[in-house]
């Protein structure tokens, strides 16, 4: 989907393309990010695809790399690595994104010095025919609850168009391995406190022929336990400390008739029950002192991930980005990379 006049950016722009078995819109794609964006480097890095998504990037000029663990986690975690750029553009290979809104995009992340705009598809999709009705309720679902537990800041935190800076793409760990990825960046610049924002894109739906590789269930399950297990990482003392009311909780509530019992009779008919109302408080209170434990850690960590975010300057609207800082105050430029015309 495209069409738009070029526009000039003195920044260096890479548009990465995790392809799996897309040789039907790949080279669309390709051409669409050309066409609008055409001194970009624009890769293409193929998951283990069987079919000819590797010639058919090559064909339309891409530069093409393979990354044979499965995952689109996986890939990106390849492409964050070896990629050098000062802006990157994340974008699916199945020619539902609309290329033409990469300028704004990226105008929007210079001249507000954010860390990532994203693509958002809730209002200008196709209908059911490009955002089926089971994914729209998931999104929604999805983005809901990570609000709840992170801050609101983004309405569709699943979408696969994103343009981001070097000190974001830098910093992020990337540990996810499948679609839970998107749930990973968003969450890694909601606990950094990065500036973001939302653009919204057309979305279209995938040509005849051409397959969504999402799974609406088993992914959602992924994403949903990801969501969890990244709360527990960057709340922990939240996260133990609902664990611990809830032990608590029904630990109070074994013991009440033991005491009353007890407060009537002067016996405890019920050791079992004393026992286990005794243990599932001491877990209780470990689970608390965990929270406080981790919650500490957690601090530290993230005082570290914000010092190697902090070394990386965001580029400017002038291109005078993507500089290096020493711990002795010196900096160097990053090493100039020609594009390809």
């Amino acid at each position: 989907m495209t069409q738009g006049n070029p526009i000039p950016f003195l920044q260096r722009i890479a548009v990465l393309i995790p392809c799996y078995n897309e040789e039907q819109t790949v080279a669309q794609v390709v051409h669409d990010f050309r066409a609008v964006l055409p001194g970009a480097m624009i890769y293409v890095y193929d998951n283990n695809s069987g079919d000819q998504t590797i010639k058919k990037a090559t064909e339309a000029g891409a530069i093409v790399r393979c990354e044979k663990y499965q995952g689109k986690g996986n890939v990106m975690r390849r492409m964050f690595s070896d990629i050098e750029a000062d802006i990157y553009i994340l974008v699916d290979g199945d020619s539902t994104y609309h290329a033409a809104s990469a300028p704004d995009m990226i105008d929007k992340l210079l001249t507000e010095q954010l860390d990532m705009v994203v693509g958002t598809r809730l209002t200008a999709h196709e209908g059911d025919a490009s955002f089926r009705r089971g994914h729209q309720f998931g999104n929604h679902l999805l983005t809901g609850f990570m609000s709840l537990l992170f801050g609101r800041q983004l309405t569709d935190m699943l979408s696969g168009y994103r343009v981001m800076s070097r000190r974001f793409v830098k910093s992020f760990p990337a540990l996810a391995q499948g679609f839970e990825t998107e749930t990973e960046l968003t969450i890694h610049a909601l606990e950094l406190k990065m500036p973001i924002a939302e653009v919204i894109t057309p979305y279209g739906s995938r040509p005849e022929g051409s397959e969504s590789k999402l799974s609406t269930y088993r992914d959602g399950y992924r994403i949903l336990l990801t969501i969890i297990a990244l709360f527990k990482k960057e709340r922990p003392l939240i996260f133990f400390t609902i664990l611990f009311c809830l032990l608590a909780a029904l630990s109070v509530g074994l013991a009440v008739p033991v005491l009353l019992t007890y407060a009537e009779t002067g016996l405890v008919p019920r050791f079992p029950t004393a026992i286990l109302a005794t243990g599932i408080m001491l877990l209780a209170c470990l689970s608390l002192a965990c929270g406080l434990i981790l919650d500490t850690v957690t601090h530290g960590r993230r005082e570290l991930k914000r010092l190697r975010y902090l070394t990386v300057a965001a580029p400017g609207p002038d291109g005078q980005g993507g500089q290096i800082y020493c711990a002795a105050g010196q900096h160097h430029l990053l090493q100039e990379v020609r594009f390809a015309g």
